[in-house]
C-alpha cells in the first residue's frame, strides 16, 4: 500500500465529489454566466469575511494578483521567513508585479515590531514599503497557525502607516479548524485574502482571492492578464462547493493523524521531531547527523513518500487520502529508514 505524505495536494476527488461536478449547471464563466461559479464566490465571500470573492486556477494566481492590487513595480513587501509567496511561486513576485521581499520574523511568524522595523523611511532612493503579507498556515514553519492576536497587532500597525495586508490563507481552513475560529475573524484583519481548494479540502483545482467589490473587480482583469479566464468552470467549482460542504470539519481528523505521526517519530532513533510543532496537519523533523536524502529514498523504497525540504530536513502532510492505518505505517517505515 502507497502511502503518500509528500502534501495534502496528493488529495482525489471523492465519488461523491465527482458526482457533483458531473451534475454541475455551467454557463460560460467569462461573460460572467456560469451559475455555479457565481455561488462558490458568493458562499466564499461569505464564508472568510468578504464583501466579494474571485475562483482562480490556483493559489499563486490568487496571491500574484494581490501583489499586482496592492504593489507598483520597484515596491517592498514584508514577508515572513520562508514565506510561499518568495519560496514557491517560481519568482513570480518579481517578474510579474515587479515587487521585491524583505523576510522579518523566524519560523514564519513575526510581530508588529518586526513589521514596523523593517518599513523603509520615505526617501526617493529607498523603496517603497507598500505591502505586507501573512501566512496561515505556513507551510515551511509545518503548518503552524499565526497568532490572531499578533495578525490583527501587525494589520492594526500596517494600516495606521499606509499599508496594506494580504493573507496567503491556502490553508487557512486548517487555520480555523484547529483554532477554533472561524475562517471570517480569522480574515478580518486582512484586505486581501487568498485560500485554496485543491490541498486539505480535496478538490482538483483551484483557489480564491476575496476582498472588497472594488477590489475583486480589478482582479477580474488581472485574472485575464494572467491567463487564468476559465469558460465552464462551473465544473470545478462544484468540487469546490462539496469539499466546502463536507471536507472542512473532517480537517481535524488529519490534524490527529499529523500529531500521531510526529509522536512516532519523536521516538525514532536517529530523528528529532517536536510533536508540539505539529499544530496542523504539517509534520516537520530532521534526521540527526546525516542526510535526508537515504531517508526519504528508503521511505519511498518501501511505500511511503514524503519530502526533503532542507538537507537534512523532511516534511510529511496528512490529508484526505491517508488514514490512520496509513500514518502509522508510515512512521514505522520512516523510523526503519533512519535506523538504517
Amino acid at each position: 500500500m502507497l502511502v503518500d505524505l509528500r502534501s495534502d495536494t496528493l488529495t482525489r476527488p471523492t465519488e461523491a465529489m465527482r458526482r457533483a461536478m458531473a451534475q454541475a449547471e455551467v454557463g460560460d464563466d467569462v461573460y460572467g454566466e456560469d451559475p455555479t461559479a457565481e455561488r462558490l464566490q458568493e458562499r466564499a465571500a461569505e464564508v472568510l469575511g468578504k464583501e466579494a470573492a474571485l475562483f482562480v486556477p490556483s493559489g499563486t494566481m490568487a496571491n500574484q494578483i494581490a501583489l499586482l492590487l496592492h504593489c507598483r513595480r520597484g515596491d517592498e513587501v514584508i514577508i515572513g521567513e520562508g514565506a510561499h509567496l518568495f519560496f514557491y511561486e517560481g519568482g513570480a513576485g518579481g517578474a510579474w508585479a515587479g515587487a521585491q521581499f524583505v523576510e522579518v520574523g523566524a519560523g514564519g511568524l513575526f510581530t508588529a515590531d518586526d513589521m514596523e522595523a523593517a518599513i523603509k523611511p520615505d526617501a526617493y532612493y529607498l523603496a517603497r514599503t507598500r505591502l505586507v503579507c501573512l501566512e496561515n498556515t505556513h507551510n515551511r514553519a509545518g503548518g503552524r497557525i499565526f497568532p490572531q492576536a499578533d495578525v490583527a497587532r501587525v494589520a492594526e500597525r500596517a494600516h495606521a502607516r499606509g499599508l496594506a495586508v494580504h493573507l496567503d490563507g491556502a490553508r487557512i481552513w486548517n487555520a480555523a479548524v484547529a483554532s477554533g475560529e472561524s475562517p471570517a475573524s480569522l480574515c478580518a484583519p486582512a484586505d486581501t485574502v487568498s485560500a485554496c481548494f485543491s490541498k486539505g479540502l480535496g478538490a482538483p483545482v483551484g483557489s480564491v482571492i476575496a476582498s472588497t467589490r472594488d477590489h475583486v473587480e480589478e482582479a477580474r482583469r488581472l485574472r485575464r492578464m494572467l491567463g487564468g479566464a476559465m469558460r465552464q468552470v462551473g465544473v470545478l467549482c462544484a468540487a469546490a462547493l462539496h469539499a466546502l460542504d463536507h471536507h472542512v470539519e473532517r480537517l481535524s481528523e488529519d490534524h490527529r493523524h499529523a500529531r500521531i505521526l510526529a509522536e512516532a517519530l519523536a521516538a525514532a532513533r536517529g530523528l528529532r521531531c517536536d510533536p508540539a510543532g505539529a499544530e496542523t496537519n504539517i509534520v516537520i523533523f530532521d534526521v540527526l547527523g546525516g542526510d535526508a536524502g537515504p531517508v526519504v529514498d528508503g521511505a519511498a523504497a518501501n511505500g511511503v513518500l514524503v519530502s526533503a525540504i532542507g538537507p537534512a530536513r523532511v516534511r510529511a502532510v496528512t490529508h484526505l487520502g491517508v488514514d490512520r492505518a496509513g500514518v502509522e505505517r508510515a512512521a514505522e517505515v520512516l523510523a526503519r529508514a533512519a535506523r538504517s
